[in-house]
């Protein structure tokens, strides 16, 4: 029977020292959905979104990519299976073109090692008006420190589509962000969506990643401790007294123990 995950974390854990970071994780994610991953400070977001990306190997437990278990996992593993990571700082140089941003350090280049100008100007653009940059005021060769910061965020995801990325991991996309900025990461997360490929949204504000996620998984001290399908819960403010009560009964249990 094919695998219903394009990637599958199975009794996953991670500790640092006497920190168990990432501690019995078990979840995967399905073929063109946004999984919203919430957790407060702790909760171990961070620590999952580097075992993801290859940068930590799980101390024990299996990641499975389409149906097979990766051994050895380390980031060249995770970029050969198609996730790709948009950090906090989304990793852009600002002075620097939305080209030079999208193909920085991966170039197309020739037989000669002579950097393809033009077939990157046109890729760039395709990717942007793929992903939902309507503007006419921005082209390929406009400087990212001209962007808003929703617009950054869509450079960020327009460099992972490109590399084939099937899942993007998108940590904490919203952050100081203003409404109108924030609808412009949506759209750009709605189109990837529709492309048949994968987001994990990372957030703390409840009510972004409700708009978003197909999907939710909470996790609270390195555990997950919820998961539900967006038609299982009516509102945010019903997700968000789910994720009380859950954490509610997990600090009890652990003040038992």
């Amino acid at each position: 029977m094919e695998n219903k995950y394009i990637i599958e974390l199975r009794n996953v854990t991670k500790s640092f020292g006497s920190v168990n970071a990432v501690d019995g994780i078990s979840f995967g994610v399905r073929p063109g959905e946004v999984v919203g991953l919430i957790g407060d400070n702790g909760a171990g977001k961070s620590t999952l979104i580097k075992i993801l990306s290859g940068v930590h190997p799980p101390d024990s437990g299996q990641i499975i990519v389409r149906g097979n278990e990766a051994r050895n996992w380390n980031a060249a593993r995770s970029r050969d299976a198609g996730i790709e990571t948009v950090y906090q700082d989304r990793a852009l140089a600002p002075q620097q073109t939305i080209t030079r941003n999208i193909f920085m350090g991966r170039e197309i280049k020739n037989r000669f090692g002579v950097i393809k100008v033009k077939t990157q100007y046109e890729e760039a653009n395709r990717l942007m008006r793929d992903i939902g940059f309507t503007s006419k005021v921005f082209d390929p060769d406009s400087p990212v420190a001209t962007l808003s910061g929703g617009e950054r965020q869509g450079v960020a995801i327009a460099r992972a589509l490109y590399f084939d990325a099937d899942l993007i991991v998108l940590d904490e996309p919203t952050t100081a962000l203003s409404l109108v900025e924030t609808a412009k990461v949506f759209g750009f997360v709605q189109n990837v969506r529709d492309r048949g490929r994968s987001i994990i949204f990372i957030g703390h504000n409840i009510y972004h990643v409700y708009d978003i996620a197909d999907r939710f998984v909470v996790l609270d001290r390195g555990k997950v401790v919820m998961t539900a399908d967006k038609d299982e819960i009516a509102s945010a403010e019903v997700l968000m007294k789910h994720m009380q009560e859950f954490a509610e009964v997990a600090h009890a249990d652990a003040g038992d123990a």
